[in-house]
């Protein structure tokens, strides 16, 4: 279940039907990309670091400036990162 505070992350879903685990990367891309600290400390919880990593390189929607910060946050090469390729 997504927290309340993280809701206007989720504008476009039913939160009250939506479990995470069953959706990760569409769960850790958006708060990847539109998350505050609160948020990423919540996703660490939620998915283990390996988890996050493997979405950062096949998730094509991630900003260029998102994909960037967190390949850096988690040493993954440019080259890697799907939204980081043209």
């Amino acid at each position: 279940m997504i927290p309340k505070h993280l809701a206007p992350l989720f504008w476009d879903i039913r939160l009250a039907s939506f479990e995470p685990a069953r959706y990760p990367d569409y769960t850790i891309g958006r708060v990847l990309e539109l998350g505050d600290p609160e948020a990423y400390a919540w996703l660490q919880q939620q998915f283990p670091s390996p988890e996050i990593a493997r979405v950062l390189r096949t998730e094509r929607r991630l900003s260029r400036r998102s994909a960037n910060f967190w390949a850096l946050v988690y040493h993954i090469p440019a080259d890697e990162v799907a939204a980081l390729q043209d």
